[in-house]
């Protein structure tokens, strides 16, 4: 609620707790009908709500006499603190979160209209919550390449290419990567038509597993690399929202999907590859596996002739040490696509910090036997910058924006405004910013 219109049958007890309705705030209330939550009205006020209320299967939301756009709010915010994955569980955790309804109550008319994309924003981050949180035994790059079947239901054209398909591209990039792992390698391409005319383009590293293949892993923490895929789940996330709000822009999202493996046929440092865009590259570390998935995932999209290429991935290690858990690293070569990428992420709370690309960036590449090497030599490199000059090779002219998710895609603990485990980072951003850049045109 907005300070100062506290409904007067609580108005006595919020006095006598002190409360104004301001932001950050909450006044819990044991009267009839029963346990009443007033807090402040935004987004945010609704996830805290949720989450004192989160042992309660049904809630309602009284947002009346309030804009529809505070009563969305909300309910956004409550529902996606309410999301939980029960897929894998055989008996019921006590403790577990078990609010499964949320009834909102608003007299605003203008309600109806707005409802639907804030719901369709709900669903396409709950689709890349579930797809990250999925373990690596059951989200393998076919099983993943299958979830997105039913996104035809939407509207979403779906089309994967096998690993025939891949080597008379010539994808030697993912192809790469994937040749090690008893799943082969595929590429999904999602399509939504909107009202036609050249699309968006996303390209998010699928990466199912990622032992770091030759050059392995430390045992520590690698179960946590069943997440590597969140830039793939956040565009197909993207795309479910833009296809339920019936977005008039059209959009498409490449999907390089591969596991990163260890075995006799994995791909070794010192190797050169063949990338789709004809380009030679010389491997140095297996562990840098991504960009070279994403390399042949920005040339795809590229040949689609789009308005601009937008990559989500959770890249480097470097990337956190820079920004934290606190938001994703930000590249690109045209400074208005990311101006509008921030203030889209800082709309729905997915927030973004530039990062440069420096030349020096690009020579510190430069490899004595092929076209360019795919990472620096040697260990303790900060290379978030060097994979950005990488991949920016493979962009051309397009207007693009590389989004390093690493450190966003998980939380480790849940809080007022989250729970813990998948964000769906991403999902909201590029689903805002189609909404208010992209869709003017197509309208």
């Amino acid at each position: 609620m907005l300070a100062g219109q506290i409904p007067p049958a609580y108005a006595q007890a919020a006095s006598a707790d002190a409360f104004t309705g301001a932001p950050d705030t909450t006044c819990e209330i044991f009267a009839p009908p029963g346990r009443i939550l007033l807090t402040g009205m935004d987004e945010a006020a609704g996830a805290r709500a949720a989450a004192r209320l989160l042992r309660t299967s049904h809630i309602a939301i009284d947002a009346s006499g309030f804009p529809a756009r505070v009563a969305a709010a909300l309910a956004t915010g409550a529902a996606l603190r309410a999301w939980r994955f029960t897929a894998l569980r055989t008996t019921e955790d006590e403790d577990a979160p078990r609010l499964a309804a949320i009834d909102l109550l608003s007299d605003d008319p203008a309600l109806p209209a707005l409802w639907p994309a804030a719901q369709a924003a709900i669903e396409g981050t709950f689709l890349a919550r579930d797809l990250v949180t999925e373990p690596a035994n059951r989200l393998t790059p076919t099983s993943f390449a299958a979830h997105l079947a039913p996104l035809a239901e939407a509207g979403i054209t779906v089309e994967i290419l096998g690993h025939s398909a891949l080597a008379t591209l010539g994808c030697g990039g993912l192809l790469a990567v994937g040749r090690a792992s008893a799943h082969p390698p595929c590429l999904a391409i999602l399509r939504w038509p909107g009202h036609g005319g050249s699309p968006i383009a996303f390209v998010g590293k699928g990466i199912t597993f990622d032992t770091g293949g030759i050059s392995i892993k430390p045992a520590d923490a690698m179960w946590d690399m069943r997440a590597d895929m969140a830039g793939a789940a956040a565009c197909a996330g993207a795309m479910l929202a833009l296809a339920r709000r019936r977005s008039p822009a059209a959009a498409i999202a490449i999907l390089p999907l591969a596991e990163n493996a260890t075995g006799a046929a994995a791909y070794r440092p010192g190797d050169v590859l063949h990338m789709l865009n004809g380009t030679t590259v010389q491997v140095v570390d297996t562990d840098a596996e991504g960009r070279l998935v994403l390399a042949d995932g920005l040339e795809y999209a590229r040949r689609q002739t789009p308005r601009a290429i937008i990559d989500l991935a959770t890249l480097t290690g470097s990337i956190v040490t820079a920004l934290g858990h606190h938001m994703a690293g930000a590249f690109t070569n045209n400074p208005t696509l990311l101006a509008q990428a921030q203030a889209a992420g800082a709309a729905v709370g997915e927030p973004i910090w530039p990062m440069p690309i420096a030349e020096s960036h690009r020579t510190a590449l430069d490899s004595d036997i092929a076209d360019i090497k795919h990472c620096v030599d040697g260990s303790g490199h900060p290379d978030a910058c060097q994979a950005a000059a990488f991949l920016q090779g493979f962009t051309g002219d397009t207007p693009w924006l590389h989004l390093d998710i690493a450190g966003m895609e998980q939380r480790a603990d849940a809080t007022d405004q989250h729970p813990k485990g998948a964000t769906g980072f991403g999902v909201r951003l590029l689903d805002r910013l189609v909404a208010e850049n992209f869709e003017s045109q197509n309208g």
